[in-house]
């Protein structure tokens, strides 16, 4: 449920009035990919002019169908023969609650500093000339669908290549090929996308994926954690934050797993509290948490059900990989960066590898050169519509 009510509100307000202005009555669930309504936005959405928010039924981890918003953006003038090539821009942490995914609805969410770097990712794309689609995710748009299942695999592909079919759906300018690029859990879910798209939407055309540190090896860390594991310096509430967000998630999604008995009553408070908030709110309420505040017991049993939930596959992909990677990342430590490309190539997989010295989720001159190159290279073949 969302806690803060302003904000429920808000995003309460924007899905009742997208819809009426749309003309669509409340919908009962259709197909995967399906068109719920879409919505014209002014210009300077997200700092572009032909911007517009979309609803859209997507499927869940376990077959359900849900409500989903993201965004679309085209460039400008006409499309080209064959229509405009497809981006599917996943972006990374942003919380857990309705709004704080920032596709849908930018003035929502948390961690606004990060919005304009984003913006200005969106802006590169659309200047080369590909209409882009970004998903908000399930559980962070203007639907209350409960808590996000954060880094879950299988939900964050869906919300992603439903919102490329409602795209097409929308606009028929748009073509069927398409490529996805993510940052931080974007690349984990632009990844988990790649991974599942020629099983779950073979009338598409993908093409490949681009993906600056991504999320990856989290699951075979989150069992080593307990009640006596020690703090991280300069780390301990960002790392809990993004450990209340996984626990939430799964909790969420596999209520037989009784993630309860793992947390303390203070620890049970916290993860109640992140199902409906954004990041800048979940790093509030976990400042100065340790692990014994939060942990009654060690999470060492939920290793298996962790890696099903948001293991990042290292083999099966039929589309090229470039992974944009930063040596300093604090958030992805470089280790598991290394880690996750020698897993790849052991496993034969097409991964082309472009590093740097920036912050988490950064990309300097040099790695965005390599990923428009990597989008030139992969979209050089005429699209199809």
């Amino acid at each position: 449920m969302l806690k803060n009510p302003i904000r429920a509100t808000v995003v309460a307000t924007l899905a009742a009035s997208t819809m009426a202005a749309a003309g669509f009555a409340p919908a009962t669930a259709e197909a995967p990919g399906s068109l719920i309504s879409v919505q014209a936005e002014a210009p300077g959405f997200h700092g572009l002019d032909r911007g517009s928010s979309v609803e859209y039924w997507m499927t869940d981890s376990a077959g359900a169908q849900r409500k989903a918003s993201g965004a679309m953006f085209l460039p400008a003038g006409d499309a080209p023969e064959g229509g405009w090539p497809v981006v599917a821009y996943a972006h990374g942490t942003s919380g857990s609650g309705p709004g704080c995914g920032g596709q849908a609805d930018p003035e929502l969410g948390g961690l606004p500093q990060y919005r304009a770097a984003e913006d200005r990712l969106l802006k590169r794309l659309v200047d080369q000339g590909y209409a882009v689609v970004s998903p908000d995710y399930l559980g962070l748009g203007r639907f209350d669908t409960g808590p996000h299942p954060y880094l879950e695999v299988r939900s964050e592909a869906t919300a992603t290549i439903d919102l490329v079919r409602a795209a097409r759906a929308a606009n028929p300018d748009l073509s069927s090929t398409w490529s996805a690029i993510g940052v931080s859990q974007g690349g984990h879910a632009a990844m988990s996308a790649a991974h599942v798209q020629a099983e779950y939407a073979p009338e598409l055309d993908f093409r490949g994926v681009a993906a600056i540190d991504p999320a990856s090896d989290v699951e075979k860390i989150l069992p080593l954690l307990g009640p006596t594991t020690p703090a991280i310096p300069g780390m301990s509430s960002a790392t809990t934050s993004f450990v209340v967000s996984i626990l939430a998630g799964l909790r969420a999604t596999k209520p037989e797993l009784d993630i309860d008995s793992y947390l303390t009553p203070r620890g049970k408070e916290i993860v109640d509290a992140a199902g409906g908030q954004c990041l800048d709110e979940i790093f509030v309420s976990t400042k100065g948490v340790t692990s014994s505040q939060l942990l009654a017991r060690s999470l060492a049993p939920l290793r298996d059900p962790l890696a099903a939930y948001m293991m990042l596959p290292t083999s099966g992909y039929d589309a090229p990989i470039l992974l944009s990677m930063n040596v300093t990342d604090m958030v992805v430590p470089s280790p598991l960066h290394a880690a996750l490309v020698a897993q790849l190539a052991a496993n034969g997989v097409d991964q082309q590898v472009v590093t740097g010295n920036g912050q988490h989720g950064s990309a300097s001159p040099n790695q965005l050169a390599a990923i428009d190159a990597f989008l030139a290279r992969v979209n050089a073949t005429p699209t199809q519509r």
